[in-house]
């Protein structure tokens, strides 16, 4: 999942200033510890915008593919299964789950899901080829055969 979707330009709306005649800074919830990188930054700002606003697709992609970089692949899973839930004919979304799947060496699950998302419209095949997430089931048997079931008739 190293190359899962990420929003481009993603910003969140801010709110006007408050009634009163005292400006009120906000910064301080982007300040970043010095110690801590930009990773693990933005997987726990995401985190907190999470928590007000659970449903929030861009984030929850946003989000997995952090936790997946930083190699929290069973938390990545977490959010690809929430973001199945929100977005279920999405075949990017089953994508996602798939490299998940197939990054905790989940081969039979992986698998059911990467032909879900072709099934629901994904067809970057040359991708799937060489997407390093998929690794754990590229020479297995069956993946090849979906690709050539896919691409010949699909």
């Amino acid at each position: 999942m190293n190359d899962h979707y990420v929003p481009q330009g993603f910003a969140m709306s801010s709110k006007g200033k408050p009634s009163g005649s005292k400006p009120v800074s906000t910064s301080h919830a982007l300040v970043k510890a010095p110690d801590q990188s930009q990773l693990d930054f933005e997987i726990d700002f995401f985190a907190a915008v999470l928590d007000r606003h659970p449903e929030y697709v861009d984030v929850l992609r946003v989000l997995g593919n952090n936790l997946t970089l930083k190699g929290r692949y069973a938390d990545g899973l977490h959010i690809d299964k929430r973001l199945i839930q929100l977005r279920p004919s999405d075949p990017l979304v089953h994508y996602n789950l798939a490299c998940s799947f197939a990054l905790l060496k989940r081969t039979d699950a992986a698998l059911k899901t990467l032909r879900r998302a072709i099934e629901l419209g994904y067809r970057d095949f040359r991708y799937m080829r060489e997407d390093r997430d998929l690794d754990g089931v590229r020479h297995d048997p069956r993946f090849r055969q979906m690709l050539r079931e896919f691409e010949n008739h699909g």
